[in-house]
């Protein structure tokens, strides 16, 4: 998969991809979120967000921590309910739990009393698959992150690269065809991060997933993305969309020596810079 298209830009008063197309894989209607009592303690996460994110693409979420990028996960997840607006999943209004996607956070949820087979094959085991399908799509998913020699051990037992392996083969083994992602590799070290940013890349390209991926590292996002969503807090709110009109494949040591790496770069790094301020 691959993407060539003129680099178009947005701001929060017209919140519409520059490429055109159907965005009605994934779209947010005016979504607005409050934490806390009314009147008392409330927070405003998200305020009156739009977006619509066609099926295919891969969106980087980036932002001020506090801004509402993990919230709006969240919401497209269908484990928060919104305050106000509406979402919509594939054609449908979403009023639950967000079957058809995936979701990987920061955080290892993997259980620590069970194999590297047993992890991913619960996924299937809940979702009610029988037993020849689990095995069948445990060994697809193994094969697809470079884990087959690694099914018996436990996560204490892997390395923190592999857990992340172990997730990403978890999640792809039910075949969700929307992928969420919540800054799954923050706490690595940039060998590792790099290593499985090529490999979700290699992922990515070899099927017909839809990834939101939230980060707050820029070089990441670019080399990830076909679009980056920028978010602003106080309230959280979209305030600036790009497309990533870099070619594909990438990987990060050539990209920095791309003029135009250096130029989105920039501008992304000034725009977030002047809404950093406009919080303070």
């Amino acid at each position: 998969m691959s993407f060539t298209g003129t680099r178009q830009t947005t701001t929060a008063g017209a919140q519409t991809s520059g490429a055109g197309g159907d965005e009605n894989f994934l779209r947010a209607e005016n979504v607005s979120v409050k934490f806390g009592k009314r009147g008392k303690n409330e927070v405003q996460a998200l305020s009156n967000v739009s977006l619509g994110i066609r099926r295919g693409r891969f969106v980087c979420f980036v932002g001020p921590s506090g801004c509402g990028k993990s919230t709006l996960l969240n919401v497209f997840a269908g484990l928060l309910r919104q305050t106000k607006g509406q979402v919509y999943f594939d054609g449908r209004e979403l009023g639950g739990v967000n079957t058809g996607a995936g979701y990987i956070t920061q955080h290892d949820t993997l259980l620590p009393w069970s194999t590297v087979e047993s992890n991913i094959e619960l996924a299937l085991r809940v979702r009610g698959y029988g037993k020849a399908e689990r095995k069948a799509r445990v060994e697809r998913a193994l094969e697809s992150v470079g884990l087959e020699g690694f099914r018996t051990l436990y996560p204490s037992q892997l390395s923190g690269g592999m857990r992340k392996r172990v997730l990403l083969a978890r999640t792809l083994a039910y075949e969700p065809s929307l992928i969420l992602m919540d800054e799954p590799y923050g706490a690595l070290d940039a060998q590792m991060r790099q290593r499985l940013q090529t490999q979700l890349l290699e992922t990515w390209s070899a099927g017909d997933k839809t990834i939101v991926f939230v980060t707050h590292d820029l070089d990441e996002a670019l080399l990830l993305a076909d679009e980056i969503v920028v978010f602003a807090a106080r309230p959280g709110r979209i305030v600036y969309r790009t497309e990533v009109n870099l070619p594909r494949p990438r990987d990060l040591t050539s990209l920095r020596t791309d003029p135009g790496f250096g130029e989105l770069w920039q501008d992304l790094w000034n725009r977030m810079d002047h809404t950093a301020q406009e919080d303070e």
